[in-house]
């Protein structure tokens, strides 16, 4: 994957998940929310945000205890999450930073894309 110019402009991910719940609470949450929804009902931005937050947790995680290759499976569905967001927020016109979402550019990754929105999401909720 080629590193995204624009990722410099993104938080770091210390800083984007610095204030975010357990991983293990966020695996709970994302499971209960697919369980939950109706038959037919697509899910929402707040479903593939913290699925696409939470893999990008566990990559990173994996990444940082583990040889690359036994990495490459937790990036590969990270980067897959993220892109399912960006194109989510490409078709909703949802974004908060820098970074805007395009569809499916070659050898994009939205990993920071992922961060830049999470943390924005995450400090509009604690907010509140």
């Amino acid at each position: 994957m080629t590193p995204d110019p624009n990722a410099a402009m993104c938080p770091s991910p210390e800083t984007a998940y610095a204030d975010a719940p357990r991983i293990t609470r966020e695996i709970s949450w994302v499971a209960g929310a697919a369980a939950d929804r109706e038959f037919g009902v697509p899910m929402g931005r707040e479903f593939w945000l913290r699925k696409a937050a939470l893999l990008d947790r566990v990559a990173l995680d994996q990444v940082e205890k583990h040889a690359p290759e036994v990495a490459a499976a937790a990036v590969e569905t990270a980067e897959e999450a993220a892109g399912r967001l960006a194109d989510f927020d490409h078709t909703h016109y949802t974004t908060r930073g820098p970074i805007k979402p395009l569809l499916n550019p070659p050898g994009r990754s939205y990993r920071p894309y992922v961060r830049q929105e999470y943390l924005a999401w995450l400090t509009a909720h604690t907010d509140s």
